[in-house]
């Protein structure tokens, strides 16, 4: 066998088993669109510098793209940059060497995610990239010499010699491209990898006859008639929680729905979240909204297809309303979802996936089996965070998931000891936590991550640096509006927002139990009927009184106190429930008399 086909069968190998193993991960649809998309741009971007002598920047983008991904689909990329751009350069000897060098580059920068513990900076990103540019041509160098030569170590100094100039530029535009786009492009493919993303202290404990003074709640009713019914100044005297409660009720529209914002179009995917976050404090999805329809009628007949994350959320949505997913709209919605269960235990091969598998059948009443938690596991990093899927960067929105996932499960202590320690490693100073290292606090990853760390059975409010804590952050986030922002000076789908930070400001980590429904409301009495009812009752107590009047004085005085005695039983001056004090603070908020009225008629 020649130098050529011998190298040419080893290239080929090489570049199968890559792609198999990439294959092999079992990635999701968007990944893989991600993964087409990235090879477009590597290829594109070499073909618009092909003015330019051996300056292009498809070594960055696959090297970002190994980082951002994992090792899998950075060497995709990386092969499939090379063959498509050489449909426009010209096919031959030398794409073997390209695909397998690039595909290389890809891997190389998932071990450098590892090795830098994703808190790379710019200035050495861009020196890694030179490297691997440089190294990238000197193996073309060492192709040239495997396919053009006599294979003598002479020819093999005189190829890779010559080569130096052409190296060194190419390195150098490496570096170039890093400073300029590096950072940038890494947040964003990590960003798009995670996700298509005050404490709660009940005024009442369950179980508690204590109430809550009715002076409390005239205080704030008092409080509530002094301030404007908007504006900042209202605003400022409502808890940041109560304002997010507001906005979120207030964006649901007439058919039961929830859309990105306020008054746009409903869609599942907000719906599923916002109703998540409401039930988490307290309000049912079964509840009518403004319409008269409830968020469950808008998912009823919003079915989930065949999107594992659209069925484990629209279970979840049924576990909060105290529905059966076994049998909705005539699908089990359970058996659905086991379905798409691997033999390993994992739900398409994904971290997430398989978290929220566990938490959407933990809501039905399934505890998850030995095998998917043990996978779960053995997906955790070296740092002890967890990354969307095996093997990519750990990120405070997987590893939240994970936790609530892992509560609970026996043998899991280890896991979840060394995932709280990423967590408590990887938040800001600011309190908040990043997407991805250096990327900036924000309300998702935020919230995931208190979520995490309240099934873990850890207090958010311990993890600081110093400064404020996770909760607080959070709040600092809530908008005079309600909607809570997604970062500081940014917005960006608040409803979806919204609805995760509200179960991390209420303490409920996934999933959320049953939430009663309401009672459906009692038709108005008419005016006439009412009048009616006034005249009957007056006869009965004006009967009452003669009656008393006839007993003798002794048993007149008992009679008087037993009346009085059931008077107190059914009320209680100055004394209402913790559900009315809180019905009565949430109506003050919002503005509502008749809400506040139908508090204290709870008692």
């Amino acid at each position: 066998m020649t130098w050529q086909l011998g190298a040419a069968a080893v290239l080929i190998l090489a570049v199968a088993a890559g792609l198999h193993w990439y294959e092999r991960t079992r990635p999701d649809a968007r990944i893989i669109a991600l993964v087409g998309t990235l090879a477009g741009f590597g290829a594109l971007g070499r073909i618009a510098f092909a003015a330019v002598p051996n300056v292009k920047p498809t070594t960055d983008i696959v090297l970002v793209a190994g980082y951002a991904l994992g090792g899998g689909p950075g060497f995709a990329v990386g092969a499939l940059a090379a063959l498509t751009s050489n449909f426009f350069f010209g096919q031959g000897p030398w794409t073997p060497w390209q695909m397998a060098a690039w595909g290389a580059t890809g891997v190389l920068g998932a071990g450098l995610a590892v090795l830098s513990r994703r808190r790379i900076g710019r200035l050495g990103l861009a020196i890694v990239c030179g490297v691997c540019g440089f190294a990238f041509t000197v193996v073309q160098d060492v192709g040239d010499w495997v396919t053009y030569s006599d294979h003598s170590l002479t020819q093999l100094g005189l190829y890779v010699g010559r080569g130096l100039g052409f190296d060194a530029v190419h390195a150098i535009g490496c570096v170039g491209f890093a400073l300029a786009f590096g950072p940038a492009l890494i947040r964003s493919l990590q960003r798009f990898a995670r996700r298509l993303s005050v404490t709660w202290i009940p005024l009442e404990a369950p179980g508690a006859g204590a109430g809550v003074p009715l002076a409390a709640i005239l205080v704030v009713v008092a409080a509530g008639s002094l301030v404007p019914s908007a504006g900042v100044a209202h605003a400022a005297t409502v808890a940041p929680q109560t304002r997010a409660i507001s906005y979120l009720r207030g964006a649901q529209n007439t058919d039961g729905g929830f859309g990105a914002d306020r008054g746009q179009t409903s869609a599942s995917l907000f719906t599923g979240w916002a109703a998540l976050g409401l039930a988490a404090t307290g309000r049912s999805p079964l509840a009518p909204g403004p319409g008269g329809v409830s968020a469950i009628a808008y998912v009823r007949s919003h079915p989930p297809g065949g999107d594992v994350g659209g069925l484990e959320r629209t279970i979840l949505v049924l576990g909060a309303a105290g529905l059966s997913p076994r049998d909705f709209g005539g699908r089990d919605l359970v058996a659905a979802l086991l379905a798409r269960r691997r033999p390993d235990g994992s739900t398409a091969g994904q971290v997430n996936l398989t978290a929220f598998a566990v938490l959407a059948l933990r809501s039905a009443r399934m505890a998850p089996s030995a095998r998917t938690a043990g996978w779960l596991g053995h997906a955790q990093n070296r740092d002890g965070g967890f990354g969307f899927a095996p093997g990519a960067s750990s990120d405070p929105d997987d590893t939240g998931a994970v936790l609530e996932a892992l509560a609970g499960v026996p043998g899991a202590a280890a896991w979840r000891a060394r995932a709280v320690a990423y967590l408590r490693r990887a938040q800001d100073p600011d309190g908040g936590f990043a997407a991805s290292p250096g990327a900036g606090s924000n309300a998702q990853s935020t919230a995931w991550a208190i979520q995490g760390l309240l099934g873990a059975g850890v207090s958010p409010s311990s993890l600081h640096h110093g400064g404020p804590s996770a909760l607080a952050y959070l709040q600092s986030l809530v908008s005079a509006s309600g909607a809570v922002r997604y970062a500081r000076g940014q917005s960006q789908t608040p409803v979806w927002v919204t609805g995760e930070a509200l179960m991390a400001l209420a303490g409920r980590p996934l999933p959320i139990p049953a939430v009663p429904a309401p009672a459906p409301a009692a038709a108005p009495a008419s005016a006439p009927a009412q009048a009616a009812s006034g005249r009957a009752t007056a006869r009965r107590a004006h009967r009452a009184a003669a009656r008393r009047r006839s007993l003798p004085p002794r048993r007149r005085g008992r009679a008087g106190h037993r009346a009085a005695r059931a008077g107190r039983a059914r009320l209680r001056p100055g004394v209402v429930s913790g559900r009315a004090a809180a019905a009565a603070v949430t109506a003050v908020a919002d503005g509502s008399a008749t809400g506040l009225l139908a508090a204290l008629h709870w008692t």
